[in-house]
């Protein structure tokens, strides 16, 4: 064990809370069948961390320490709440008697975070609580990333949560990796899942940073290990659709943590390696003849990361792909994107219009991307008051510091 000082201590703790809380968590639902006092447990594990690693050093494996003082944290609350429920006496001598090393061992837990999704995705659940108990339980985003993530309110995503708890403890639904047979049933709720996490880190959705690399970055493996488990068309184009994004992570901002659009990126700092992974897994997935939406939002990501430059980007290709994606598809997303690629094919004009039509039947009409969207091709065709009248209304409702200033730099030009 490592000696460190007090002010080192807490250094350490808090930096293996933010990388390993969730890992510890999913470990103590498996242990512990009980969501509320897993996490109970667990901060009073972090507690204890900062007391006892300053007196005794910090352990060879953090994780495991932590997830075996929880552990016996949760058998203690539940002795203690015995007097009033005898039930959790019997639950208490049984976790303390049938929890192996192995079982908490620091190697032991790695797939548990994959488990607590795949229960959280039960189809028990309604789909939109199957993502919001996984976005917060296993990834740890909070009620307010998750309600901008869905664009609805806190309470509601609030409200799911518990719901699902409820559900899952009420329906004693197991925690385990569906079996081969039923893994094709389970995983469309899963793979939106994984795509939330990495859209909360790859373009994070309020805060003083544009990205959050450690949650991108756990998207990426529990992809990677989805498409080990199940190498299906979607799962292998989610997997892709991740890895080319991720390619493009450094070039997104200034050194001042500025956002930097596409077009204007220093495309000498994708990440090739990644870009090449990601092409080969499109290749395979079209491959298989049945394409979804990942696959082909893949391809149009796959398309724009051949392009050295903004003039060379095949915008006939990407506009050919949208076409696809609506009939997988049909959202006003899907609209939203498809108008900008129209736009860049044949010019401001008509993406304006597009979007206009989207506005008139009343979508999307608090979706900061889409005003911003519409102000840029109204900036291109110098439709300046129009611009600003989008530019402000983005700024409205944009959460994102980078993206705040960047619209805000924006208004500054026209003026």
């Amino acid at each position: 064990m490592a000696q460190c000082n007090l002010e080192q201590i807490r250094e350490i703790v808090g930096e293996a809370y933010r990388t390993e809380s969730r890992r510890v968590l999913a470990t103590l639902i498996r242990l512990l069948g009980d969501f509320d006092l897993a996490e109970e447990s667990m901060h009073d594990a972090f507690a204890a961390a900062i007391e006892q690693w300053s007196r005794e050093g910090v352990p060879e494996k953090p994780r495991a320490w932590l997830v075996s003082t929880a552990r016996f944290k949760a058998i203690d609350i539940m002795r203690r709440r015995a007097r009033f429920d005898a039930s959790l006496s019997e639950l208490a001598k049984r976790v303390d008697e049938t929890t192996s090393q192995d079982e908490i061992a620091d190697d032991g837990v790695e797939d548990d975070r994959l488990r607590l999704i795949f229960t959280c995705c039960h189809p028990a659940l309604s789909p939109s609580t199957q993502i919001a108990l996984t976005l917060r339980e296993v990834c740890g985003l909070s009620t307010e990333a998750i309600a901008s993530a869905f664009l609805t309110t806190s309470s509601t995503i609030a409200q799911r949560i518990v719901r699902g708890k409820a559900k899952i403890r009420d329906a004693k639904i197991p925690y385990v990796i569906p079996s081969i047979e039923e893994l094709p049933d389970r995983l469309d709720s899963v793979l939106a899942v994984v795509y939330l996490v990495f859209n909360e880190g790859y373009s994070a959705s309020s805060g003083e940073s544009l990205t959050r690399p450690d949650l991108s970055g756990e998207a990426i493996r529990l992809g990677r290990l989805l498409s080990q488990l199940l190498p299906d068309s979607e799962v292998l184009g989610l997997l892709s659709l991740m890895l080319l994004h991720e390619s493009r992570r450094l070039a997104r901002t200034s050194q001042d943590g500025d956002l930097i659009l596409l077009e204007d990126q220093d495309r000498s700092l994708w990440n090739r390696e990644l870009i090449a992974e990601g092409r080969s897994l499109v290749d395979v997935a079209f491959s298989s003849g049945e394409v979804g939406t990942h696959a082909i939002q893949a391809a149009i990501s796959s398309v724009h990361s051949v392009a050295l430059s903004p003039d060379e980007t095949d915008w006939s290709q990407i506009v050919a792909y949208y076409d696809l994606l609506l009939q997988a598809d049909r959202s006003p997303i899907v609209e939203l994107n498809r108008a900008v690629a129209v736009a860049m094919r044949d010019g401001p004009l008509a993406g304006i219009e597009l979007i206009d039509a989207i506005f008139a039947r009343g979508d999307l009409l608090e979706y900061h991307l889409a005003h911003a969207a519409h102000a840029d091709l109204c900036r291109r065709l110098g439709q300046s008051a129009a611009a600003r009248r989008s530019y402000r209304r983005a700024l409205d409702l944009a959460q994102q510091m980078p993206e705040r200033r960047f619209l805000e730099k924006r208004l500054r030009e026209l003026s």
